[in-house]
């Protein structure tokens, strides 16, 4: 092995020990400026601010922001930690959304603390932390999510902004539900004498449907001698039910999203085909239309420096580049997976055709399309027979995305509630759109979910007579644009165009 392998095998194997111990945030001091300057110059480590780094991966392109917006969140706590010991929490806007499940990186982070210095601090893509100079809410009112300082799910709906239940309105609404007693509401709204805030919140609930927490919250107030006038903070209601009992955020914020997005869908997208379909010429044109457009994956599971790695480049052998043997096979791998798949996917459509519901018939064969998909793989043993038991076991990240899927529970959750808001809809241009968006937004697999999408909308295509259509790889940009706002802003005009122009086309 030749001195530079040596020494960039050393280096490796600092940053290895640091990855095992948790950190991702890694400061100067924690490697020495040799090791440092190695792993900088061969990308295994970037530079977010002066003297701190994040972990990277050599074969990334020039701006890839995966290996950031995967990092964002840990990244955040340890420094924000470093500079203000415990004195800080994030607002409570950006509390709500984590209280919820929603891991979105924002484009700036809002923090608080009496040692900030109200000014922005520049990290890597655009990103940026602001940190206000404000005293912290009692100490009961702050609580840890993984690391990261929030208001506690009381206090935050107290101290969220007027604006944030119009510009947020599915975070909002996901996080009343969350909500099953007012107790402690009312001890955070009394014990700052908040009578314009608790009106808003009685409005707020009342717009939910829970009555009972609204008027608790009202009595509770009025015996405290505190005059309070009702205001409805959002500007429409939605058609959804929540129950008395606590249920998942994840499914609430699918229905909330569901139930807002559809009737944007219904006014972009061409109505359904009424008349009656020939089968046996709609599965011939499936046939006819069969091509490889599954793109490679679309989620990675992030970054780690295994000890594999560190004796590769301890040999000497060590290449950023996979060969291009290797590519081959996993593409031809990718192939046969991806028809036998569509074979599994036929008779889906078929079943459809032939009057079955949409939605019932894809929670029986989707499991079967996602083994057809990576039968291949596990036999030639790329990947491992455990990656077929089901939905992911782990975190998964989009690449270039902002958006974080679901935690592996969420994923658990959410699955059942996606089948039965498709069973359940009506509108066979809806369940196109929001069959896609929201089962990729779940994300409930490692691999193959853009692939599944696309074999979703299909199905959903064939419910409505519409034919079966090809997401061209010349419009692949465009296509995640459209769902990066979805997901991210719960914008789905953008994607509902999107797929009524290939239709039109």
């Amino acid at each position: 092995m030749n001195d530079v392998s040596q020494k960039l095998a050393d280096a490796l194997e600092q940053l290895r020990l640091l990855q095992g111990s948790g950190t991702v945030a890694i400061q100067s001091k924690q490697l020495s400026r040799l090791h440092r300057e190695r792993l900088l110059k061969h990308g295994f480590i970037r530079e977010v601010i002066r003297g701190w780094y994040i972990a990277s991966m050599p074969d990334e392109n020039p701006g890839d922001s995966t290996s950031w917006y995967t990092s964002f969140w840990d990244f955040c706590a340890a420094y924000l930690t470093a500079r203000f010991d415990a004195q800080w929490c994030l607002s409570p806007e950006q509390s709500i959304s984590l209280h919820i499940g929603d891991k979105t990186v924002p484009q700036q982070l809002l923090v608080r603390s009496p040692k900030g210095n109200n000014k922005p601090t520049s990290f890597l893509h655009s990103t940026s932390l602001f940190d206000v100079r404000l005293n912290l809410p009692e100490a009961g009112s702050i609580v840890s999510l993984e690391g990261l300082n929030v208001y506690s799910l009381p206090a935050a709906l107290v101290h969220s902004s007027a604006n944030q239940f119009t510009n947020a309105p599915i975070q909002m609404r996901t996080a009343l539900s969350m909500v099953t007693d007012a107790s402690d509401l009312l001890s955070v709204l009394l014990s700052g004498g908040h009578s314009v805030i608790a009106g808003r919140l009685v409005g707020a609930f009342k717009n939910i449907g829970r009555e009972l927490i609204a008027d608790n919250l009202l009595k509770g107030m009025q015996a405290a001698d505190l005059k309070v006038q009702e205001t409805d903070p959002f500007r429409e209601k939605v058609n959804v039910s929540f129950g008395r009992r606590e249920v998942s955020p994840n499914v609430n914020r699918i229905r909330l999203m569901w139930a807002q997005m559809r009737e944007s869908v219904i006014q972009r997208f061409p109505a359904p085909d009424v008349q009656a379909v020939d089968i046996q010429n709609y599965m011939a044109e499936v046939e006819d239309k069969y091509v490889t457009d599954a793109y490679h994956s679309l989620s990675i599971e992030g970054y780690r420096v295994t000890p594999e790695l560190i004796k590769l480049v301890r040999s000497g052998n060590w290449q950023a580049e996979e060969s291009e043997e290797n590519r081959q096979h996993l593409d031809a791998m990718a192939a046969k997976g991806y028809w036998d798949a569509f074979q599994e996917v036929k008779k889906a459509v078929l079943a459809v055709l032939e009057g079955g519901n949409s939605g019932e018939v894809l929670e029986q064969s989707c499991s079967d399309w996602y083994l057809a998909l990576f039968g291949p793989a596990v036999a030639v043993g790329i990947i491992r027979q455990a990656d077929l038991a089901g939905y992911r076991s782990g975190p998964v990240y989009i690449r270039q995305s902002m958006y974080t899927p679901p935690d592996r529970e969420a994923v658990r959750d959410m699955m059942p509630t996606f089948f039965d808001l498709l069973a359940e809809e009506e509108n066979a241009a809806v369940r196109v759109v929001l069959g896609h968006f929201i089962f990729v937004y779940i994300h409930p697999y490692f691999d193959g979910n853009g692939r599944i999408g696309r074999f979703i909308m299909n199905l959903m295509m064939a419910s409505g007579g519409y034919p079966w259509t090809v997401i061209p790889v010349e419009r692949r940009k465009e296509y995640m644009q459209a769902l990066e706002v979805a997901s991210v802003q719960q914008n789905i005009v953008p994607f509902a165009e999107f797929l009524a122009s290939l239709l039109q086309n």
